[in-house]
């Protein structure tokens, strides 16, 4: 990505060999920030057309591995959440109910996590029903992985809170990212009015057609969910 300082210390002897005008520099260097910006979007934009993640995550065999964890997100499994930084959960019917692993990590420029690189956050949420969970993403310094999944198999917990994967939960993967397009923006809108049910109940149906998540979200589910705000 282009640092537009960056840019500034390699051209500023250039420009005095010559013999810019001094006033030149504050329009140069917003040109530049400009091109930071437009090359950010630009990298964000390739994000949303290939990165595999998936917003729904459960579905194997088993009662804590089958129970469905969706994230509310675009179906390019990519948002800007902006600068509410609210993101939410939706979490499927079952009678064994597990902790929800929510776990971010910073990614490069494509999306990946990169091996050895520290987790920025990572959250136990207590069992819970069938429903939805709003909650606020850690401060976006850059591109971010984020990953929910249940805790399966009881006991002790394992200190590495990543270890849900191997147990044979597959999580529901996203990215969150900084540069908001309109459909972040719709977004955005529909999770400021899911907050004002905080500890009450949305439709079912409003919730399905609001996130695209009529597939999902069929007659055997309740009618109304409940949403729970952390």
């Amino acid at each position: 990505m282009i640092n537009p300082l960056t840019l500034i210390a390699r051209l500023s002897p250039f420009a005095l060999r010559l013999q810019v005008p001094a006033r030149w520099f504050p329009s140069m260097l917003g040109v530049f920030g400009c091109m930071a910006i437009a090359s950010q979007a630009l990298a964000e934009t390739n994000l949303r057309s290939s990165f595999p993640g998936r917003r729904v995550g459960g579905g194997t065999r088993g009662e804590c591995t089958a129970r469905l964890v969706a994230h509310l997100v675009p179906k390019s499994n990519v948002f800007a959440p902006g600068s509410s930084g609210l993101i939410a959960i939706l979490q499927g019917p079952s009678a064994n109910l597990n902790p929800l692993i929510v776990a971010f990590k910073p990614a490069n420029a494509a999306g990946i996590v990169e091996p050895g690189v520290s987790m920025l956050e990572s959250r136990e949420i207590s069992p819970a029903p069938v429903g939805l969970v709003l909650l606020k993403a850690p401060g976006l310094g850059g591109v971010i992985q984020w990953e929910s999944s249940y805790r399966c198999g009881g006991g002790v917990a394992d200190p590495d809170p990543l270890n849900f994967v191997s147990a044979g939960a597959p999580p529901a993967v996203s990215l969150l990212v900084k540069v908001a397009e309109p459909v972040d923006r719709l977004l955005q809108a529909e999770l400021a009015k899911l907050k004002t049910y905080c500890g009450g109940t949305i439709p079912r149906d409003q919730v399905a057609k609001s996130f695209a998540f009529d597939e999902v979200l069929g007659s055997d589910w309740p009618t109304q969910l409940p949403v729970r705000c952390l």
